[in-house]
């Protein structure tokens, strides 16, 4: 039996660049009735454990390393044991929130995570932040995209440490290119699809966002 997803929006406050706004975030729980992992610990570590319910948590899953998507995530780690894993790439990023907090251990690109029987594969995909990644799941039909591909495009890319033309590179060679029935779970709003976001990507690249 595949492993279930289930669903958990938060709110708080993302700041960069010197500004501040608010924001809901959706935190992404995979796994079954005994454990499970957490990807985007976001603003209230109480809230995802409610919503774990008891189950073992085996990793706290960073799709990058925005304030507004780690925030949670050392109290997390500290009321559960579970590690946070991190793409190297956003430690500048991550020092920024938690100075005195290393992750526990890296996320590497191909790198496999298994829980509850179902693997979910790291795909690196830079630009939204530079160790921004995706987890895809095939078992699951899904991808848990983070800030890098939202319904209508990609991840901004005008702030810090981030790059569109990167993120097209991203994009292009690495989501786009899946299966286009994937479901698209994103780091805030709607869930999307592949094939619904595929024809646009030059869109978007004439947009210039």
């Amino acid at each position: 039996m595949a492993a279930r997803i289930d669903h958990l929006v938060t709110s708080g406050t993302f700041s960069l660049d010197g500004g501040t706004w608010d924001v809901d975030n959706n935190v992404w729980i995979v796994g079954d009735d005994t454990e499970a992992i957490v990807i985007d610990a976001a603003h209230d570590a109480d809230a995802v454990l409610t919503a774990l319910d008891g189950r073992t948590l085996r990793a706290i899953v960073c799709t990058h390393a925005h304030d507004d998507h780690i925030d949670a995530a050392p109290a997390l780690a500290a009321a559960t044991g579970a590690p946070v894993l991190l793409h190297p790439d956003d430690l500048p990023l991550w020092k920024q929130t938690h100075p005195d907090r290393a992750p526990d251990a890296d996320l590497a690109d191909g790198q496999e995570l298994t829980v509850a029987g179902t693997t979910l594969t790291v795909l690196h995909t830079p630009g939204h932040a530079p160790g921004a990644v995706c987890l895809h799941a095939p078992d699951l039909n899904t991808l848990f995209s983070g800030d890098t591909l939202f319904a209508g495009g990609p991840g901004a890319t005008g702030r810090s440490f981030s790059h569109f033309p990167t993120i097209i590179d991203s994009l292009r060679d690495r989501l786009l290119t899946l299966p286009p029935d994937t479901v698209v779970r994103t780091g805030h709003g709607e869930s999307t699809t592949i094939a619904a976001e595929a024809p646009h990507l030059q869109d978007w690249i004439d947009r210039g966002h």
